[in-house]
């Protein structure tokens, strides 16, 4: 089912998606050649205890995942891109990580997810990050009323596409709101004209992410952090996305650079 955000909903979402962004991008300063995983991991308790928030992640228990997650922020390195638990892993130069954070304020969640590359970035790798930009940039604008859920997926599909990256099927965007996964799944691959068409009210995660050979996964031992399949570098990036009359609104807009 899914549910239709009055406009003062979504202003609830927007204040959870503020504090999504500016952790992020705090996260996004602190990750630097020799910081350890789990310094970001505190670090990001730390603001969600002040914030008197409540973590999404913690205590997750879905059907693909080993136990209750016991992290309140996903941190993926390298070829991992999705899920991965901190740990005990200091950053090292050149090395790509994926910060993916949601937390609810007051009932109401947000959900969002970047990527930065640690020290020298490599041509390729800067490649693959602004690919995933650009991907959800243009899911973003699709999303849209009177469009059809498909013309989001073909927008990011389009975008991966055009850089050659294979496309994985599996996981990809989601409807939240009360909670952190609702109804609909919103695939990074789909025909445009297709699917449930899209009306205000309707609030999505849009995250399209990319492995830079392959489409496939693999799960580490920890039942947890999913890899490429090939060991290929991976980047990932997410909006928490509200449709409205006036065009799509981003509750998890980055704040400007200072």
């Amino acid at each position: 089912m899914i549910e239709l955000k009055t406009p003062a909903e979504i202003d609830r979402m927007h204040t959870t998606g503020r504090f999504v962004a500016r952790t992020l991008a705090e996260l996004c300063e602190l990750a630097d050649v020799g910081v350890n995983l789990l310094d970001l991991e505190h670090h990001v308790r730390g603001r969600i205890r002040e914030r008197g928030a409540q973590s999404c992640y913690w205590d997750y228990a879905p059907s693909f995942g080993n136990g209750p997650f016991r992290n309140v922020v996903c941190l993926s390195v390298n070829d991992a891109v999705l899920h991965g638990l901190p740990h005990d892993y200091t950053l090292r130069d050149g090395d790509i990580l994926s910060m993916d954070l949601a937390v609810g304020i007051d009932g109401w969640v947000a959900d969002a997810a970047r990527t930065v590359i640690v020290g020298t970035p490599a041509d390729d790798d800067l490649r693959l990050v602004r690919a995933t930009e650009e991907a959800l940039t243009a899911g973003i604008e699709a999303a849209t009323p009177g469009n059809r859920l498909g013309d989001i997926s073909a927008a990011i599909e389009t975008v991966a596409t055009g850089y050659g990256y294979p496309i994985n099927t599996e996981f990809g965007g989601h409807g939240l709101g009360r909670t952190m996964h609702e109804d609909p799944h919103v695939s990074n691959k789909g025909r445009a004209g297709r699917g449930l068409k899209l009306r205000a009210g309707m609030t999505l995660a849009l995250e399209p992410w990319f492995a830079r050979t392959t489409g496939q996964i693999v799960f580490d031992p920890d039942g947890w952090t999913i890899r490429s399949a090939d060991g290929s570098r991976t980047a990932h990036s997410e909006h928490t996305v509200a449709i409205t009359d006036d065009g799509p609104l981003v509750l998890t807009q980055r704040p400007p650079a200072a």
